[in-house]
């Protein structure tokens, strides 16, 4: 018996996984791959082949699942099939969120008062049928159409290997696609596969407001976190030329950086959006009259091909930039003010250091035994801290020890760190691509358009490194947490480096109360042209 083959089919299943509120964090994220294992284990080929679905352990407690259909031992072309089970949160449903899981209902619910709903949703509404619910399209049809096609590889109705990659924590931090890629390797080995493709299915990305364009994707966005820790010098508010308010600082950081378009990459006529804050904050910890002298500030820098030596470069002449503004304001103040209380004006110089600048000093004056013992303190006391506090907490800690150094402004990175990759020049991709996108038009009446980079960030960054393990030594060594609960398996991804691809539904408001899946497109012609992909990437 089919199990995943109708559209009756495809529909229940998804109802079914969107219904296990499988947020990034929660015992819902732990539970889900099991639920997997056994629908797929229902599968007869697989009651035969023990062995050939299996769980993989992350090493924070939760599971990805691999499941692979080899129907001939002679056979090696392998098309890996990559989703995520993991949804963001449901606070921005409001009043539905109870509902936010149960996606039939909430279905129902908004059709009958469609006259309430945002225009362009009524728009969608009007023009189409559309399932709503947290997950629909961000990635659970994904996950959905991946084990209907492997049970259509489990029936013999695709010729070569499909081994399919279910991993939690996309929406954070990625730890189940950075534990994938040594599993994958393993499985490469001990199967004897030669990966052609790793095949994603995230759902189309609007590319700005009203973007109502599909898209096929031959790589993805790459994303990194620069942060700035400011460190002034403390002062009574009632003497404040005596000191640096690390405020102004990282204000001042904040208005070089933000929506800076120098960091902006153009790789034909694709442009990465420009960096923009994400934290801002000083790190007092409780009220006082003395002005703050420690803050951060953080942003989201998207990258497609530059270096990381090159990105470092412009990131300390940013923070460069932003110290000589913080001297020059401070000079201008001071003489204001020296003008009014006949005083001596004064000024301050900011110097900019990286991590790495910064640890070689503190380890040059104070010795290494001493700068272990605080990051070992630190890393101690994390509690239940993300990766961000973390991060932050070290490099404050190594600033308070060098606090001699201020004014300062530190450069560091902090996780998660998405490389940019792009197979738009692989034979295989460039040929797939082309055929697909003519299927498309002549089977369905589509207008595909080939995009390099996938825009929406995806676990596909970690399918290979566009660089050399040594080239990325300017992340490795500014970025606090590396090895230190963080960490890339660089060499495993050097060594893996599978082109890529993603085909997924037509979707609308990804992370957004109104997210919602095209269902004509999930459950009739994704299926199709999923399948007809995977036939030529294994021919």
């Amino acid at each position: 018996m089919k199990r995943w083959q109708s559209r009756e089919q495809r529909k229940e299943l998804l109802l079914n996984l969107v219904q296990i509120p499988s947020v990034t964090g929660s015992i819902s994220e732990v539970e889900i791959p099991k639920y997997i294992v056994e629908q797929i284990n229902k599968l007869e080929y697989f009651q035969l082949n023990e062995g050939h679905v299996r769980l993989y352990p992350t090493d924070d407690g939760r599971q990805l699942v691999t499941a692979l259909v080899k129907r001939d031992p002679q056979v090696k072309k392998t098309v890996i099939l990559v989703s995520h089970f993991d949804v963001v949160d449901v606070q921005d449903y409001g009043s539905w969120k109870e509902k936010a899981f149960h996606a039939q209902e909430l279905t129902e619910l908004f059709y009958s008062s469609k006259q309430d709903m945002p225009l362009q949703v009524q728009k969608d509404m009007e023009q189409g049928r559309w399932l709503f619910g947290r997950g629909t399209m961000d990635m659970k049809c994904g996950l959905v159409m991946h084990m209907s096609m492997l049970e259509k590889a489990a029936l013999g109705e695709l010729d070569g290997n499909v081994l399919l990659l279910a991993v939690p924590d996309e929406e954070a931090n990625s730890v189940g696609m950075r534990a994938a890629v040594p599993a994958l390797l393993e499985l490469a080995r001990e199967f004897e596969l030669e990966y052609q493709v790793v095949l994603n299915s995230e759902p189309m990305f609007a590319r700005y407001p009203g973007d109502l364009n599909q898209y096929i994707y031959t790589g993805s966005i790459g994303k990194i976190l620069p942060g700035f820790l400011c460190y002034g010098k403390e002062t009574h508010v009632g003497e404040p030329f005596s000191g640096l308010n690390a405020n102004l600082m990282a204000s001042q950081v904040t208005c070089e950086m933000e929506l800076n378009t120098e960091f902006c990459e153009v790789v034909e006529g694709e442009v990465t959006p420009p960096p923009t804050n994400l934290i801002q904050m000083d790190l007092k910890e409780e009220y006082s009259v003395q002005i703050p002298h420690r803050a951060v500030t953080l942003f989201n820098l998207f990258l497609y091909e530059r270096s990381m030596t090159e990105l470092q470069e412009l990131l300390v002449t940013a923070a460069t930039r932003a110290a000589g503004q913080i001297e020059q304001s401070y000079k201008q103040q001071s003489e204001r003010f020296s003008r009014l209380e006949k005083s001596k004006p004064g000024e301050v110089e900011v110097k900019v250091k990286t991590f790495s600048e910064l640890m070689e000093y503190a380890t040059e004056v104070y010795g290494t035994n001493k700068v272990q013992e605080v990051i070992q303190t630190v890393t101690a006391a994390r509690g239940d801290k993300d990766d961000r506090d973390a991060t932050i907490s070290l490099v404050d800690e190594i600033a308070i020890l060098c606090k001699d150094l201020a004014p300062m402004i530190v450069v560091f990175f902090a996780p998660p760190f998405y490389p940019a990759i792009s197979s738009r020049n692989h034979p295989l991709v460039e040929k797939v691509v082309k055929d697909m996108v003519d299927y498309a038009k002549v089977v369905h009446g589509l207008e595909w358009l080939e995009q390099n980079y996938f825009g929406g960030i995806s676990d596909l960054s970690y399918a290979g490194l566009q660089f050399p393990v040594d080239q990325m030594s300017p992340l490795v060594n500014n970025m606090p947490l590396w090895n230190q609960g963080y960490s890339l398996p660089l060499k495993e991804m050097e060594e893996f480096d599978v082109p890529v691809l993603n085909i997924g539904p037509v979707g609308r408001d990804a992370h957004k109360w109104t997210e919602r899946l095209d269902e004509d497109y999930a459950f009739d012609i994704l299926p199709d042209v999923l399948e007809v992909a995977i036939k030529k990437l294994l021919k």
